[in-house]
């Protein structure tokens, strides 16, 4: 059964036979203009991302592969196509997963193009009216995502349901059944929520020789549900010799707002994280939150699509940029001080795609496991097709969403491991839950968090 928005037209929207014409750089005044026309042409509808992209896999449709959607946007740039509802649904349901851009031997930057593109189609809807946010993403996506206090403050009830066990009393009376179908999708993606550890401090020393100064990015979401994940991370990064810093004026990455199309408010936060790391003066800025950190290595292309004629903040911001570094990519860089405790587990891992695919990153968290004493690494079968994560996108497009991670659940319990590691929250969130929907209550963890259990024989 394919969704909606994946059904094809009688006439098909996707690639003639024949390569388009290349035409010249759009109506400055139509939608996609913005964009370098250049980027369009490195396409050249050869197919092989096709069989990387998890929603063409699951539709077998030519507009929801890379391909098709690239041709839709060149054709509404280039006048020779409206953006009819329906076109604008093989837009949406793409995951902005860049799995194509790894599989593309012509080198097409993918989230340059459906990234921006999607910022104007939504601020210029079919209508030609500006779009108005709906209560979802102005009290949601917008007004309580992006702040971890607000997330915190949200998250008390359902830290009291869950110890009191009234969740599960409530869940099979079907009263969840009750709230808007987008709040019932937030409450099952809900993990288990722990006691918040101590608030980070802002500067925690290095153990044994200083090797260098960093600063760690704690995020909002992650931040809310993953505290101990933050805390791991610090604590590793200690053992191997950083001063950690915790600036306090950090902000949400703006990613949630950036690919839910608004431009303006994820450059605002860009400029307050720029601002508040650069203070800190560090080596490196460290992220353990694969979408977070893909976000802020990419604030000097986001300005630039956002703000052309900014020069200088698309040059502030490429600075901060080349600071950034994943958490597994600079410990690997720094050269890991090997952990001394076993860990005595199998453990499967689960390649998140804006690690493996827009940050290139596959190889370290690898290597990082493979220093835990004990830890068995056992392959997982498409480690790097999406899990239907991918930000808010099991919120917007759920059916997708839970195909996708059908599909990845699948394939874990092939493996008989008794740990999933994922170095994304998202991720962590979505295949907790689709663990918990099929009855296996798989625990899910950050690399930082096993590697924290070697370091310290817990």
């Amino acid at each position: 059964m394919t969704s909606p928005a994946a059904t094809a037209a009688s006439a098909p929207l996707a690639p003639p036979a024949t390569p388009l014409p290349k035409t010249s750089a759009a109506d400055p005044a139509r939608l996609g203009a913005n964009i370098e026309y250049e980027k369009f042409l490195d396409c050249v509808h050869c197919g092989l991302c096709t069989a990387s992209c998890p929603t063409y896999l699951e539709t077998a449709n030519e507009n929801d592969s890379p391909r098709g959607r690239i041709y839709l946007m060149r054709a509404i740039t280039d006048g020779r196509l409206e953006l009819t509802p329906q076109v604008a649904g093989h837009l949406d349901l793409c995951l902005d997963c860049r799995s194509c851009e790894t599989a593309c031997p012509s080198g097409v930057q993918y989230g340059r193009l459906i990234e921006p593109f999607r910022v104007q189609m939504h601020s210029q809807p079919q209508s030609g009216k500006p779009a108005k946010a709906g209560w979802f993403e102005k009290f949601i996506l917008y007004g309580m995502f992006p702040y971890p206090g607000r997330m915190r403050l949200a998250l008390v009830p359902a830290k009291f349901m869950q110890w009191t066990r009234l969740d599960r009393l409530a869940q099979r009376m079907g009263l969840f059944k009750l709230l808007p179908e987008k709040l019932q999708r937030m409450q099952a993606l809900l993990p288990t929520l722990r006691p918040r550890e101590p608030a980070l401090p802002e500067l925690l020393p290095a153990i044994g020789e200083r090797r260098a100064r960093v600063a760690l990015f704690t995020g909002c979401v992650a931040d809310a549900m993953f505290h101990h994940v933050n805390w791991a991370t610090a604590r590793v990064l200690q053992a191997n010799g950083c001063d950690v810093v915790i600036p306090r004026t950090q902000a949400c990455c703006g990613a949630i707002h950036y690919h839910s199309g608004a431009g303006e408010p994820a450059l605002d936060l860009a400029r307050k994280n720029s601002k508040a790391f650069s203070a800190a003066d560090v080596d490196a800025v460290i992220i353990n939150v694969a979408g977070c950190g893909s976000m802020l290595k990419d604030y000097g292309h986001m300005s630039h699509e956002v703000a052309p004629q900014n020069k200088a903040l698309s040059t502030e911001l490429s600075g901060f940029a080349s600071k950034v570094k994943d958490f597994t990519e600079f410990l690997v860089q720094l050269g890991p001080r090997p952990p001394q405790h076993a860990v005595p587990i199998k453990a499967t891992y689960h390649d998140a795609c804006h690690l493996v695919h827009a940050q290139k990153i596959r190889e370290q968290p690898r290597t990082l496991l493979s220093l835990i004493p004990g830890l068995q690494l056992i392959p997982l079968a498409e480690s790097e097709i999406c899990c239907g994560a991918a930000g808010s996108y099991n919120l917007t497009q759920p059916e997708m969403a839970d195909r996708l991670g059908d599909r990845k659940i699948e394939n874990i319990l092939k493996t008989g491991a008794d740990v999933v590691v994922s170095a994304n929250a998202g991720c962590t969130l979505q295949i907790q839950s689709q663990l918990r929907k099929a009855g296996h209550p798989i625990e899910v963890l950050h690399p930082a968090e096993l590697l924290d259990r070697a370091y310290r024989g817990r």
